[in-house]
């Protein structure tokens, strides 16, 4: 096959010379991606998680969705958005530490918008994700760790059963708020 009379940088682009492209950055694409590291713990979180004791009093992530372990006290709300308020104060109640507190910053890591069914005991009947953030699927993760871990929540004895919806705003540092009990952001 003769060459090309065109020197290279004036040759046509043909279908092969796309897909190379379109390789190079899906790869380069996926080590960007992979390279990604998650928040890092706390300096005293961590040290605090290492703990004996706080090992000891951990709440066990063994446990299946809805299983309830202690009788939480009952919640005297009337509607599905007066009990997400004791729901939020229930989940910062077990995680004060991992509370960010003052004004979120104006770039958040992750926002996620989490559904969750709670029985007549407290316990959980389901998880459903009306906005995952994708982007970080460590932090839906985690937020589902800990929202199981907070069980049983407080029982609905005026509604029953009850769905409430919560949106979790994430730092990058792990720490969070949710919109109920939120400070705000800059």
């Amino acid at each position: 096959m003769p060459s090309s009379p065109l020197p290279p940088t004036q040759r046509p682009n043909g279908p092969r010379s796309h897909w190379l492209i379109a390789s190079v950055m899906a790869a380069v694409a996926s080590l960007v991606a992979a390279c990604k590291a998650p928040p890092e713990p706390l300096p005293a979180e961590a040290a605090q998680a290492a703990s004996p004791q706080a090992q000891s009093r951990r709440p066990s992530t063994d446990r299946p969705i809805g299983a309830a372990a202690v009788p939480s006290p009952p919640s005297s709300a009337a509607t599905p958005r007066a009990y997400r308020k004791d729901a939020a104060t229930h989940l910062y109640g077990l995680n004060a530490p991992r509370i960010y507190h003052g004004k979120l910053p104006p770039l958040l890591y992750a926002i996620g918008v989490l559904e969750v069914d709670i029985d007549r005991s407290g316990g959980i009947t389901r998880l459903h994700w009306m906005r995952a953030p994708r982007h970080a699927p460590e932090v839906v993760a985690e937020i589902e760790r800990t929202v199981r871990a907070a069980a049983p929540f407080p029982v609905p004895a005026r509604l029953g059963r009850v769905t409430y919806t919560d949106t979790w705003l994430w730092d990058k540092k792990g720490q969070f708020q949710l919109d109920t009990l939120t400070e705000g952001q800059l």
